[in-house]
């Protein structure tokens, strides 16, 4: 079986962020594999061993972009591939969709392709199904179990998370997931992987590599402001009794006007 999970590298989830002369900034703050990510590396690598399978991670990034695939690799991924081009040095995540369906079908004859649920600094979630329109795979979203898997036949049966409850849903290979944290608990990456991802070569696919042309963003940020500071201040409301204290507080409540 081969799986493909798709990453990406976004600053450390302890990092504030700052708008300087209309670009957004980080800071020194490290980057990191994203945290949603580590739910679909473990739920990739469990299948992969159950049904001997074999992992490739993917993120689309600058070059030197390894942290995320050398944490994917420290965590038992059998390879890591990088996608870089100067061309993708500001993208919407339609655009991000089209250069990882092409690295997908580069890799070829791919069964599942996992994702997080969403970035931690996009939080917009929707390169997933993206990905999978592109590819013209099934889109299984917030998975929160997957319940069984027949490689022989080619199908999986997996739990949906939605507002109302759970759904169970049946799909065929090659399908898209996007899991979610119920997936259960990412695996710390031991101390051989770490030593093994440390000297890792991991390849680097241009868009001419994935025969493509620079993709096209639909979507833009011609201004970025920092919200305004909202200042709040706090009165302790005091009295001989909680009856003193309540009718204090209604007369302030009814004196600000906000009943």
């Amino acid at each position: 079986m081969k799986i493909v999970v798709c990453v990406k590298e976004v600053p450390d989830s302890a990092a504030k962020m700052a708008v300087e002369d209309g670009e957004v900034s980080w800071g020194d703050a490290p980057l990191v594999l994203n945290p949603w990510d580590e739910y679909a590396v473990e739920s990739a690598l469990q299948i992969s061993e159950k049904h001997n399978g074999d992992v490739t991670v993917i993120t689309v990034g600058k070059e030197g972009s390894n942290e995320a695939l050398k944490t994917a690799l420290a965590m038992g991924c059998n390879q890591a591939v990088l996608i870089s081009d100067p061309a993708l040095g500001d993208v919407d995540s339609q655009a991000v969709a089209q250069v990882l369906a092409a690295s997908i079908q580069k890799v070829g004859d791919v069964d599942l392709v996992f994702f997080g649920r969403q970035a931690i600094d996009g939080d917009m979630g929707v390169t997933s199904a993206q990905t999978a329109r592109m590819l013209g795979f099934p889109m299984l979203s917030h998975v929160s179990v997957i319940q069984s898997i027949d490689a022989d036949s080619k199908k999986l049966t997996v739990d949906r998370t939605t507002e109302e409850g759970r759904q169970t849903v049946e799909s065929g290979f090659p399908s898209v997931l996007s899991v979610s944290k119920d997936i259960g608990e990412p695996r710390y990456p031991s101390f051989m992987g770490i030593r093994k991802a440390s000297r890792a070569k991991i390849p680097v696919w241009s868009l001419a590599d994935l025969g493509i042309e620079a993709p096209k963003s639909l979507v833009k940020w011609p201004d970025i402001q920092v919200p305004p500071v909202r200042e709040i201040t706090t009165e302790m409301v005091e009295g001989d009794s909680p009856q003193d204290i309540a009718e204090k507080l209604s007369d302030k409540i009814m004196g600000e006007k906000v009943l």
